[in-house]
C-alpha cells in the first residue's frame, strides 16, 4: 500500500482520479447521477452535452438553442483550414479519427478561438451596460479598450466571403430573440452583440458582418456557458464537418494531396 507524501494512504488508483461526471462499475454506468439506461433513447445529443459539461439537464428551450448553435458551425467547406487539413490527412493515409484530430488540433486562437474571445468581449459590454452606459456607448468603450490591449481584430465580426451578411448570424439571433420572448434567456448578451455590430459598422462606414463565431458566442453566453467552453463547443461542432469531409475524401481516393494543385507553385523569396 502506497503512502502519499503528506502521510495519507492510498488504497488503490481510485484515490488518484476524482470526478463528478461519471460513476461506473461492472454492470452499472451513471452519468451525473443518472443511470445511462435512463438517458439512452430519452435524451438528445445537445442535452447530453449540456449534462456532461454543466452537471444538470437543460430545459427544452435551452437544449434547442444549444443545438442550433452546434448545427450552424458544423462546416464551412474545404477552404476552411481545419476541413482542408482533414481531407489532406486522409490522402496521407490517416484514418477517420486521425483526420478529425488533425482538424480539431488546428482550431486554436486564430481559427476556432474567436468564439471564446467574443464571449469575453460581450461580457465586458454587458457589464458596462449594467453599470449604466447606453449599449453603443458601452460597446465603443469596450472596443477601444480591447483594441488597445489585444490588437485591432475584434473577434466575432468580419468575414472573407460573406459580405455584407453571414447568412448564419441573422437566423441564430432570431432564435435568441424568440428564446428571450419565451423567458429562456435574458437577451442581454444579444443587445451587447448588436451594439458592437452597430459601432463597428459606423466606424468602418459599411456593414461588417457578424460571423459564425460572433453569433454562436451570443448563444453560448446567453445560455451561461463559460468562455473556454465556447471554443470546446465549436470544436465539437466542427468535428462533424471534419468527419464528413474525411469520409468523403476516403470515397474519392487520392494520395498525398497538398493544399494546392501540383501545377501551382508558391512564391520563392530566397537567394
Amino acid at each position: 500500500m502506497a503512502t502519499a507524501p503528506e502521510g495519507k494512504t492510498m488504497s488503490d488508483v481510485s484515490d488518484w482520479w476524482s470526478t463528478a461526471i461519471i460513476d461506473m462499475e461492472p454492470g452499472r454506468i451513471a452519468v451525473r447521477g443518472r443511470p445511462i439506461e435512463e438517458l439512452i433513447g430519452h435524451v438528445g445529443f445537445a442535452q447530453m452535452v449540456w449534462l456532461m459539461t454543466r452537471g444538470e439537464m437543460p430545459g427544452a428551450g435551452q437544449a434547442a438553442l444549444l443545438e442550433a448553435a452546434l448545427v450552424a458551425a458544423v462546416d464551412h467547406g474545404p477552404q476552411a483550414p481545419s476541413i482542408a487539413a482533414a481531407r489532406m490527412a486522409v490522402t496521407c493515409g490517416l484514418s477517420l479519427n486521425g483526420a478529425m484530430a488533425t482538424a480539431v488540433n488546428m482550431l486554436d486562437d486564430v481559427h476556432g478561438g474567436a468564439g471564446e474571445q467574443a464571449v469575453d468581449l460581450y461580457h465586458m459590454v454587458t457589464e458596462a451596460i449594467a453599470g449604466g452606459a447606453a449599449p453603443e456607448t458601452a460597446a465603443g468603450t469596450v472596443i477601444d479598450r480591447w483594441q488597445a490591449e489585444r490588437g485591432p481584430y475584434v473577434p466575432g465580426f468580419g468575414h472573407r466571403f460573406h459580405k455584407p451578411v453571414d447568412p448564419r448570424a441573422p437566423k441564430l439571433l432570431e432564435l435568441v430573440e424568440t428564446a428571450r420572448s419565451e423567458g429562456i434567456v435574458s437577451g442581454e448578451v444579444a443587445v451587447a452583440a448588436v451594439a458592437v455590430q452597430a459601432v463597428l459598422n459606423a466606424r468602418k462606414g459599411k456593414p461588417l458582418p457578424m460571423n459564425i463565431d460572433g453569433a454562436t458566442a451570443v448563444i453560448y453566453a446567453e445560455l451561461g456557458f463559460p468562455a473556454p467552453l465556447a471554443r470546446g463547443l465549436f470544436c465539437l461542432s466542427r468535428s462533424v464537418g471534419a468527419l464528413a469531409h474525411g469520409w468523403e475524401q476516403m470515397q474519392q481516393g487520392g494520395r498525398n494531396k497538398g493544399p494546392t494543385p501540383p501545377a501551382y507553385r508558391w512564391t520563392y523569396t530566397g537567394p
